[in-house]
């Protein structure tokens, strides 16, 4: 039981162990919840999930698995007939499954709830014939039966597929290491920076081996070696982004492990009057772009990372946003950005080949000044080498 559920999570890079599929079978076995999908959903996060930046991966492995497990509103679960079956099996005598068995096919259940139908007057409860609350029969609202129909009403089970898509949790992983070894390559051309206006650092070395040679205090010093770039990173998740999640995870990895001081922020489709650090308080704490614009300085770099691709309305006009009313529009808000921060790029995950092909991405390009970039090596190095350009 959930066997192949336990092997979707290790392929997914979650390590569960077999102490942790007893853990689960032994809660559900003390009915530690009640029995509905998402009940069993924060169950199995509590037991399998012991690092907070696996809680998005868990949330997809659960809805790959677990897909079609809760329908629209007013449908039944397909759940699965065997788990139905073990979980009747525990409940039920054998004189109760024999019964349940009794009544054949799937075809013939249906045709037996329709003269049930014409048949009971009033409400019942419980029991093992009646259509009613409880009770074993096949039809009814909570009760249980392998091969059951739910008729009416929430149920126990309501509508929880949407706890595990809303992806709550879907902040980039900035420890991707694979491939980034050559982004860190390219990003390192920014360096160059670290030399220009940065304060000098003492030469420990230097003065001891001066001051030996000339017999006085000889002190020495050189320019600070340290990455003194100021990169100001805004990435846009969700929606048509989840297609490029790895290969921006990689960048994001790259630039965390090179940039000394980074400051990062999430934007869905384009920067509109707030941004925010965390995903799932997309909502509740965001961070006013204005307060972005006031605290860091000019000498930041701006790196926009987006796939451009969205309604043109909602770059040219107030209230073009699919998520919220923007009293201006997405235009107002990239002329601002690039116009504090002289150093910009926009960096597009999607091949320049089909760029031509989105409205949108052709106004973005006009807006900042036709610097977007692939996210290739090659693009990333022209990146780098123009936002290296003096200004």
């Amino acid at each position: 039981m959930f066997i192949s559920f336990v092997e979707a999570l290790r392929r997914g890079g979650i390590p569960a162990s077999l102490k942790e599929h007893l853990l689960l079978l032994e809660a559900l076995d003390a009915e530690v919840i009640e029995r509905s999908p998402e009940q069993f959903y924060y169950l199995a996060r509590a037991v399998f999930v012991h690092d907070e930046t696996k809680l998005d991966r868990f949330d997809r492995i659960f809805g790959e698995v677990f897909k079609g497990l809760v329908g629209e509103p007013g449908e039944e679960a397909a759940i699965p007939e065997e788990w139905l079956r073990l979980v009747a099996e525990k409940y039920l005598s054998p004189e109760e499954m024999e019964k349940i068995k009794s009544l054949g096919s799937w075809d013939e259940i249906m045709e037996t709830l329709k003269k049930r139908l014409e048949e009971q007057q009033g409400r019942h409860e419980g029991g093992s014939k009646w259509i009613g609350t409880g009770g074993t029969s096949p039809f009814g609202h909570g009760g249980y039966n392998p091969e059951g129909v739910r008729i009416g009403g929430p149920g126990k089970h309501g509508r929880a597929i949407k706890v595990w898509e809303k992806r709550e949790f879907q902040d980039l992983d900035d420890r991707r290491e694979i491939g980034t070894r050559a982004i860190k390559v390219a990003l390192r051309r920014l360096r160059r920076f670290a030399r220009e206006g940065a304060a000098d650092e003492l030469d420990l070395d230097g003065t001891i081996d001066g001051t030996a040679r000339r017999g006085w205090l000889d002190v020495r010093m050189r320019p600070e070696r340290h990455n003194a770039v100021k990169l100001l990173l805004f990435l846009d998740i969700g929606g048509s982004m989840d297609g490029h999640v790895r290969l921006v995870e990689e960048l994001f990895s790259a630039c965390r492990s090179e940039f000394k001081h980074l400051e990062h922020y999430y934007f869905h489709n384009c920067i509109y009057e707030g941004v925010w650090k965390e995903n799932r308080r997309r909502w509740s704490e965001r961070t006013n772009t204005w307060d972005i614009l006031h605290k860091f300085g000019s000498d930041h770099k701006l790196v926009i990372v987006g796939d451009a691709a969205m309604s043109p309305y909602e770059v040219s006009h107030p209230g073009g946003s699919i998520e919220h009313m923007n009293e201006e529009a997405g235009s107002v808000w990239l002329k601002r950005l690039t116009g504090t921060y002289a150093s910009a790029a926009w960096i597009n995950p999607v091949p320049e080949a089909y760029w031509g092909h989105s409205a949108s991405t052709a106004m973005i390009r006009q807006l900042i000044d036709d610097r977007m970039y692939p996210l290739t090596l090659k693009g990333l190095e022209d990146a780098t080498r123009a936002l290296s350009r003096k200004t």
